[in-house]
């Protein structure tokens, strides 16, 4: 096998053990089962939904669904999810004793850790596609489907409103990224793979509860977490683009550093297992 072909091969094996794990696989699922939970819950209850809200408005259009999904897992299942993949990607590999045996192969380190990172990304798109489309599904058969009042008031249709769906989700997946590339970095840093993915949750956390607290309003800015629901902007009419913009430029700077850290660390790290 020639040395170009590898990191394809090497990509597809990372694939493979990241989807085929057990514990993933349950993880994927019950990210599933959220907005069929909320969908039910909903259509069972024997209050009144008002609109003019992501929740309120489920039971008008079944697209609202998958948004409600959306706002629900991202605070906190969304972030352990990641966790969970992206705080393993290095620390699982030392942990087994099989991280010698890649860097023994015409990998590279710089290689290694783009594959593992290629693989957390994927994970992250798997992650928010499934929430998304389960509630989709969810949505088309239990509530209407036809005009999607957005939040500003404003009728459109409901292909427009799947593709407001579509834009929510690729700036969740863009802002959820940053919990991956912490994890990564994270994992760089120990061989057990609980400690890496508990600090790349707890991190996240500490930035959460850091963004709630009145207090702290100076630094609310710069913390990653602080733009993750400014989302709900694409369901305006017009878009406000201004704080979603700032949340990707931020989401990017840490992302950015994050990585750097990662490679420094892991490109002088003394592999032993």
């Amino acid at each position: 096998m020639s040395p170009a072909e590898l990191p394809g091969r090497f990509f597809r094996s990372e694939l493979k053990l990241v989807f085929r794990r057990r514990r993933n696989v349950a993880l994927l699922t019950i990210l599933g089962l959220v907005p069929v939970l909320i969908s039910i819950a909903v259509k069972t209850s024997n209050r009144s939904s008002r609109g003019g809200s992501i929740f309120g408005g489920i039971s008008e259009n079944g697209l609202f669904a998958a948004l409600a999904a959306l706002l629900a897992v991202l605070p906190l299942f969304l972030p352990l999810v990641v966790s969970v993949v992206a705080g393993d990607a290095i620390a699982g590999e030392a942990s087994t004793g099989t991280l010698r045996y890649l860097l023994s192969v015409p990998v590279g380190r710089t290689r290694l850790l783009t594959v593992k990172l290629a693989a957390i990304l994927v994970w992250c798109v798997a992650c928010v596609a499934t929430v998304a489309l389960m509630g989709v599904l969810a949505g088309l058969a239990l509530f209407p489907s036809g005009e999607l009042t957005l939040l500003s008031g404003r009728p459109v249709a409901y292909s427009v409103g799947l593709g407001r769906l579509a834009l929510v989700s690729g700036y969740v997946v863009v802002v959820i990224a940053m919990v991956g590339a912490l994890g990564l970095f994270v994992s760089t840093m120990t061989e057990v793979p609980v400690a890496a993915m508990a600090a790349t949750l707890t991190l996240t956390i500490v930035s959460e509860v850091a963004d709630a607290v009145p207090q702290l309003s100076a630094i609310h800015g710069w913390l990653p977490t602080h733009y993750w629901l400014q989302w709900v902007d694409l369901l305006r009419d017009p878009v406000r683009t201004v704080d979603i913009s700032t949340g990707l430029l931020v989401t990017l700077g840490y992302v950015t550093v994050f990585l750097a850290l990662a490679w420094a660390r892991f490109g002088g790290k003394d592999v032993t297992s």
